[in-house]
């Protein structure tokens, strides 16, 4: 997006992790993007009418959701159950708990929904109740390898040739839901999607990027209802997905969809 500006207009780009937005600070001042081009904010991007007031309003706003590869590849920021590393899952590692420290927080029902509510998981009662049996026996759950582990166990009832598969769907299942609990990520999407309307200019247009059905769902209702409004004059009636060429390049690009709007 920078190259494509050709040296006009503007790029102010908002993230939440101190860690990975200091890197991509410093490699894009590398690669000759100044000041006069992009400005980086650590700030949350539902904070985004705060932003709007000093830099905008905006010609486009691109939202990016979820968790980035960065902090996938990370082992000491938890995300990613096939490394080991603490439980951590924030996005800010500086601000609220971790999920290791969630997870002692919540009853056994609260966890059962949280699992069947932020990712579908059809054995979350199987889940929920082996990780307060681990509780009740004394044992920690404040490692990735830790709570795949208690993953496993839980599905020990499954037929052997179908385990292993299950076992890794539920634990990527798992650590998005409780990903998307410690870092309140249906709350701030929330905020953004009510705040986008007045950070755009009239004319203005949107795209947002989602990685599962939850979010997808939120930004679909929103753009629809606004259109009702006659806030947006356009939104996009189908998603966007990636080509085979584009997940061949970038696997994980494989459960993207895109959604647009364009502002009245």
């Amino acid at each position: 997006m920078l190259e494509q500006l050709k040296g006009e207009g503007h790029v102010t780009a908002l993230d939440v992790d101190p860690i990975e937005s200091a890197k991509t600070l410093e490699r894009l001042r590398g690669a000759g993007f100044g000041e006069e081009l992009l400005t980086v904010k650590l700030t949350n991007f539902a904070n985004l009418d705060q932003v709007a007031k000093e830099m905008g309003p905006f010609d486009f706003i691109l939202a990016d959701l979820g968790v980035s590869s960065m902090q996938i590849d990370d082992p000491s920021r938890g995300f990613s159950y096939k490394t080991d590393g603490p439980l951590d899952l924030r996005m800010n590692p500086r601000e609220g708990v971790s999920a290791a420290q969630r997870l002692k927080e919540l009853t056994r029902e609260e966890l059962s929904g949280l699992l069947r509510e932020n990712s579908d998981e059809p054995y979350a009662e199987e889940i929920a109740d082996k990780v307060f049996r681990t509780f009740s026996k004394g044992k920690a759950i404040d490692t990735t390898f830790a709570l795949r582990d208690v993953i496993r166990e839980a599905l020990y009832f499954l037929p052997a040739k179908e385990r292993e598969e299950e076992c890794k769907k539920a634990c990527q299942r798992c650590f998005q839901a409780l990903r998307i609990d410690v870092n309140s990520e249906f709350e701030v999407l929330y905020a953004f999607l009510e705040k986008l309307p007045r950070a755009l200019k009239p004319g203005g247009r949107a795209a947002i990027l989602t990685f599962h059905s939850g979010e997808d769902r939120l930004v679909k209702k929103s753009f629809k209802e606004l259109e009702r409004e006659g806030v947006y004059s356009m939104v996009s009636k189908d998603v966007i997905r990636p080509g085979k060429e584009e997940i061949f390049r970038n696997p994980r690009s494989k459960s993207t969809k895109m959604r647009y709007c364009v502002k009245g």
